[in-house]
């Protein structure tokens, strides 16, 4: 058993041989930390695990993941195709996979009366649509393998024992003295925050946000709050970021797949433009605007007779097409025949190249991400231990390695708290 003592210096507490000293404390209380911990007790019941989690709630970003749903995994089995859903880390999360994949992680939760449902976009999702059954999944499994959960214990200091092990030093005036600890802390957006790890030894990636949603103040699209697109292509005038998918409109500028998508894989370019840049958007993906020029003629002549403002031929939603019109200085009112020339070549470049000026971002929801963190050469993926401190590892998104909008950060967080949770277990 770990040994809590309170109110002690760290030196005492290593001068005395504390009986029952040893085992296993996680650091931090989410998907990660959670699952190196029910796994390492698993594996092993004879090593006592604790959670020290530095707020008062258990798991949150499983709490609000998928609008509550907890989009668990993604259903990609082919691992050379999964890594590429890494803007960050994908030679380390192709060598972890190996070890516990999307198949595994359906397969753990099946096993223990959690069945995962795929919708059309891939996502994975509980059949219950609810995050809960989730929480409650590794909640039970902590209780079934005696994992001790201590709440509101903020890590101040964590340093090498003197005679082997560690000695941590909690915000509630507790010490501990573990044998091994997994660094399930999550992602910080400041690199001050990883201060306590760098005095272990270890170096940073620089953390800056990677999913989130681009603001347009005063552009009139806000107007369209709420209004889909069920395909958009997306792009960074001037670079070769590019992103296709679900757009949404909001009041404050545009969110959905391929915005969060575009954002984490331009995460770092993003951060230096201070996010102002130029956003192209193709209403049209399937086409580019030299093709729709040629083909413009025989919607025209289709159309002819029809006005403009009722004939919508691209399927795209009603209020979009209106103020793509009102944009391209058209008249709803005029009919396809009579579209002035000018204004017709306004249109068929609002439809595939429309502009649009972001002037900063809006964190997407709670689920913060971050890119950055442990430098992964540091780490080795296939026990997740550290290679500058021996018995010290790493799970989830402390490490430089995050993955688009989809379940993809999920399925890293299961995938390092498993494997650290096996070579622990074997460790001991």
């Amino acid at each position: 058993m770990h040994t809590i003592i309170e109110n002690s210096g760290i030196e005492s507490a290593q001068k005395k041989n504390l009986q029952g000293a040893g085992g296993l404390i996680v650091i931090g209380g989410g998907a990660a930390g959670f699952f190196c911990a029910v796994n390492a007790a698993r594996m092993n019941p004879a090593l006592k695990v604790t959670i020290l989690e530095k707020s008062n709630k258990l798991l949150s970003k499983v709490k609000v993941s998928g609008g509550g749903r907890c989009n668990t995994t993604h259903a990609c089995f082919d691992i050379p195709e999964l890594t590429r859903k890494y803007p960050r880390g994908q030679n380390f999360v192709k060598k972890a996979f190996h070890w516990f994949n999307t198949n595994d992680t359906i397969t753990w939760f099946a096993e223990r009366g959690v069945e995962l449902k795929t919708e059309a976009d891939g996502r994975m999702f509980p059949v219950t649509n609810d995050s809960q059954t989730i929480i409650n999944c590794l909640l039970k499994e902590a209780d079934k393998y005696g994992v001790e959960i201590l709440m509101q214990s903020e890590v101040k200091t964590l340093e090498s024992g003197v005679d082997g092990g560690f000695v941590i030093q909690t915000s509630n005036s507790k010490l501990l003295t573990p044998d091994f600890v997994c660094i399930a802390s999550g992602g910080y957006p400041k690199s001050s925050m990883f201060d306590w790890l760098i005095n272990l030894g270890h170096s940073i990636e620089e953390p800056v946000p990677s999913l989130f949603t681009f603001n347009m103040p005063g552009n009139k699209i806000t107007e369209l709050m709420g209004v889909s697109v069920e395909k958009a292509g997306v792009k960074v005038a001037g670079t070769k970021l590019s992103e296709e998918g679900p757009l949404l409109i909001t009041h404050w500028g545009m969110s959905g797949p391929a915005i969060l998508r575009l954002s984490a894989w331009g995460a770092r370019q993003l951060a230096d433009l201070n996010y102002h840049f130029t956003l192209l958007v193709n209403w049209l993906p399937d086409y580019r605007e030299v093709d729709l020029r040629s083909d413009w003629q025989s919607y025209r002549d289709e159309y002819a007779s029809l006005k403009v403002g009722n004939k919508n031929p691209f399927g795209i939603p009603g209020r979009l097409w209106l103020h793509l019109l009102l944009c391209s200085e058209i008249n709803p009112e005029i009919r396809w025949a009579e579209i002035p020339a000018k204004e017709q070549n306004k249109l068929i470049k609002n439809l595939t190249a429309m502009e649009f000026a972001v002037k900063g971002k809006t964190t997407f929801k709670e689920e913060f991400v971050t890119c950055g963190g442990i430098k992964l050469s540091e780490v080795d993926p296939n026990t997740m231990q550290s290679r500058i401190k021996p018995g010290i590892f790493f799970a989830g998104e402390v490490l430089d390695v995050d993955g688009i909008t989809g379940g993809f950060n999920f399925q890293n967080a299961w995938t390092s708290g498993w494997i650290a949770a096996k070579a622990i277990s074997e460790a001991k």
